[in-house]
Formats: C-alpha cells, structure tokens, sequence
C-alpha cells in the first residue's frame, strides 16, 4: 500500500503541474486529488519538495533498468532523455521553480549509478582502487549533467538522439583509458 499511495501522489503531482506552477501546488492540492489525509502525505513525504525528488528518483529508475553496462550505457543515457522528454512540463515546471542544485543533484545521482557500473564492468581483473573508480565515474557524471542541464535548459529542443550519439563518439575508449592510466600509477 505505501509504494501505490506515494505512486499516486506522484501521479497527482504530475497532473497538478500541466494547470499549475510548482510554488502554487500546496500539500492540501495533492491529498485532496488523491483522496487521501495530510497525515498519509507527511508518512510518505516531509514536503513536496521530497515528493519531486522521489518522483525524479523513480522516473530515472524505471528509465534505466538494465541498461548500465559498457555495451548499453548509451541506450541508459538514450533512455533518460526519452524519461525527461516525457515529463517535460513536469521536468520544466520544477526547473523552473526549484533550486538548481537540486536538479543537479537529483541527475548526479541517477547518472553516478548508470556511470560507476559502466566503471565497474571494465574494473574487472583491474587493480585500480575503489577509490580511484569512483573517481573515473564521478568526473564523467559531471560531464553527462552538464549536457542534460545545457539541452533542459534550452526548452528539450535540440535532438538528444544525436546529443547522445556525439557524447559517444566523444567518450569511445576514453573510459577504458582512464581506468588503464589509474592502472599503470598504482604500479609505478
């Protein structure tokens, strides 16, 4: 029952946004579309803020799902935009009216996960510390946001399919080579 109560009010947040602005959603709007007590909003979410943090969570989840390997990553990355593109009023909307950190912070997040294990798989038979791993993925991430950032914040309209097609052309070998560098400095 949890999982469909906080999947509703998500789904009641979603809708509330194509008439109104975020600052204008209250807590009373949302239990009311949803027929459910402020007291069940408070159990699942401490504001709205957190019920836009966990429907972007969510979103990205379902997004991603398997697709966080060396030879899928770019489908993943293909797949986020699509998951943005979806909600683009909702993901507007909250651009909009929410502290950019904390879009960044919600894309760092889903874009570490699909990153480090991309970081992983080629870690494999490596002696490159964890250290040094989460390193390789944390530079990339920033990289990956930047560009989602750059394309929301144009208004979704340039092409991602060759947004993502160039970021693989710029990354094609350049994870692997990194993880051979941290490799061949743990040696020396």
């Amino acid at each position: 029952m949890p999982n469909s109560t906080k999947g509703a009010l998500g789904a009641s947040l979603k809708k509330l946004l194509l008439h109104k602005t975020l600052d204008k959603i209250t807590i009373q709007d949302l239990t009311s579309d949803c027929g459910i007590s402020r007291m069940s909003f408070y159990y699942h979410f401490k504001d709205i803020y957190d019920l836009v943090e966990w429907v972007c969570i969510e979103d990205g989840k379902q997004a991603l799902q398997g697709k966080k390997t060396y030879d899928t990553w770019q489908e993943g990355m293909r797949q986020v935009f699509e998951a943005i593109l979806e909600s683009k009023p909702f993901i507007l909307n909250v651009y909009r009216c929410i502290r950019k950190e904390k879009i960044e912070n919600y894309l760092y997040k889903l874009t570490y996960g699909l990153i480090a294990d991309v970081v992983g798989e080629k870690c494999v038979g490596t002696d490159v510390e964890e250290e040094d791993r989460a390193f390789i993925a944390e530079f990339y991430k920033y990289g990956f946001v930047g560009i989602i950032l750059d394309w929301i914040d144009r208004g979704m309209k340039d092409d991602y399919k060759e947004i993502v097609r160039k970021t693989g052309i710029a990354l094609y070998g350049n994870i692997e080579n990194s993880i051979r560098n941290f490799e061949q400095v743990a040696k020396q």
